[in-house]
């Protein structure tokens, strides 16, 4: 018996824990039920208000300027060469890299031997020449003479033969003597021929005694421009540069000892794009446009002004754009080589605004604070690149206020906050949020029991709340 009541007891005590769980487990489901079937909790929603810089659009004449790089070279750069060849004998002291020097100073001198030698050659073949001339001119006049008297001779025996048959017709003559007169007059005439092939043999010999005579006055010339080469001298006022010579070295002919630069005739060469000369040629004539070079060295800038004289007549191999060449007026201090900035100022443009790269988009479009403080997108055009800025032209936004900087959070019908460059900031106003005393109970209740936050972070939730 008392086996048998332990058994049911022990059963009872087992089905009431059962029971117990199964209501335990019920009361969890019917929570977990609850919590899921429950609405969310929400709190009121604020717009966010965003704070960007502006600009006033304020239309004005402005005159653009167009930034490129170009090299300094000079108009007039001659290469020093010799015309003969022998060896330096003196040499100038101006004739040194760097050297300043003055048109016609002496710069080197040649051996000048040979060329004397040579010069004293040809002037007796001068001699020679003339002395075959005059020869010549004798020969004519005496050529001349000897036609002359053969001619005379001639008409004496015509006069003769006429004399004869004069005297056959009367009856007075014979025939043996008009046929002897006849064969004289022949033999003049014969005669008179030789003398004229004389003649022309000596106007020949003339004209060539003429032809020795200026082919020798050539060959003199020649000479003689040959003895001024082994004298060389300044072409123009300049200054010497990669000079590779000394006294007593040993020179060829059209060999190149230095080079002559005049650094006050100086040009700079500068490449432009294609969009770039399109838009220097529809603002007018390229030709005179002006121009001014800078050049930074170690802090200091150097400056000149120039103008634009021609443009090449073709595109480099390889090259793209226009290649460009302004002379200088004034350019103190710069040297041929130098990589300088140069800056084309443009015909000036009328009506426009000057913004802010970053404020216009890759469409040509600006954000302009409208009403209530909403931005509203604008189309512009764009005319220039200014570095950092833009040249735009649009209508009805004289005065208004535009975006300085775009960025993706930005865009058509978003509330921003206005501030222009140089004005005071005020400091936003956090807006709070009305709590009941007994949900601001309840979250400091959650506070508190809340084992994970750190004590520092609890008092700082706390005193908000």
């Amino acid at each position: 018996m008392r086996f048998l009541r332990r058994s049911l007891v022990g059963i009872f005590l087992m089905a009431l824990t059962l029971g117990l769980l199964a209501y335990a487990g019920s009361i969890v489901r019917d929570a977990a039920q609850e919590r899921l079937n429950a609405a969310p909790r929400s709190f009121p929603q604020r717009e966010r208000v965003i704070t960007v810089n502006v600009t006033p659009y304020m239309p004005q004449d402005i005159v653009p300027q167009m930034t490129v790089f170009g090299e300094l070279r000079s108009r007039q750069t001659v290469a020093v060469r010799t015309s003969v060849s022998g060896t330096i004998t003196s040499v100038s002291d101006a004739f040194v890299d760097g050297g300043d020097v003055q048109a016609g100073d002496v710069l080197l001198s040649i051996d000048p031997i040979e060329a004397q030698e040579a010069l004293a050659r040809v002037q007796a073949d001068v001699r020679d020449a003339q002395a075959g001339v005059r020869d010549a001119e004798r020969g004519l006049a005496l050529a001349g003479d000897e036609l002359a008297a053969a001619e005379t001779q001639a008409t004496l025996r015509q006069r003769a033969w006429q004399r004869q048959q004069d005297l056959q017709s009367r009856g007075i003559g014979t025939a043996p003597d008009r046929e002897a007169a006849e064969l004289a007059v022949s033999t003049a005439n014969q005669a008179v021929l030789s003398r004229r092939q004389g003649v022309a043999s000596a106007q020949a010999q003339i004209d060539q005694a003429a032809s020795t005579l200026a082919r020798t006055q050539i060959n003199l010339a020649e000479a003689e421009r040959r003895l001024d080469d082994t004298t060389l001298t300044a072409a123009f006022d300049g200054t010497l540069t990669a000079v590779a010579v000394s006294t007593g070295a040993r020179v060829t002919a059209n060999e190149q000892l230095a080079e002559l630069i005049d650094p006050s005739a100086l040009e700079v060469s500068f490449r432009v794009s294609t969009s770039q000369y399109a838009t220097l040629l529809a603002g007018g004539a390229l030709a005179g446009a002006p121009v001014s070079v800078s050049l930074d060295v170690s802090g200091a800038n150097l400056m000149g002004q120039g103008v634009i004289t021609r443009e090449s007549a073709r595109v480099g191999e390889g090259q793209t754009g226009r290649l460009i060449f302004a002379r200088l007026d004034a350019a103190p201090g710069f040297r041929p080589g130098d990589f300088v900035t140069v800056v084309i100022t443009e015909p000036e443009i009328q009506r426009v605004a000057l913004l802010p790269a970053a404020a216009v988009s890759a469409d040509g479009g600006v954000l302009v604070v409208g009403e209530e403080d909403r931005l509203r997108e604008v189309a512009v055009e764009v005319l220039r690149r200014q570095g950092n800025n833009v040249i735009v032209r649009t209508r009805d936004l004289r005065g208004q206020m535009v975006v300085a900087a775009r960025t993706p959070l930005l865009g058509a019908g978003i509330k921003v906050n206005p501030l222009v460059a140089g004005a005071p900031v005020e400091p936003e106003v956090e807006e709070l949020i009305v709590l009941a005393p007994e949900r601001r109970d309840e979250l400091i209740a959650r506070v508190e029991s809340n084992a994970f936050i750190p004590a520092d972070v609890k008092t700082r939730i706390i005193a908000q709340l």
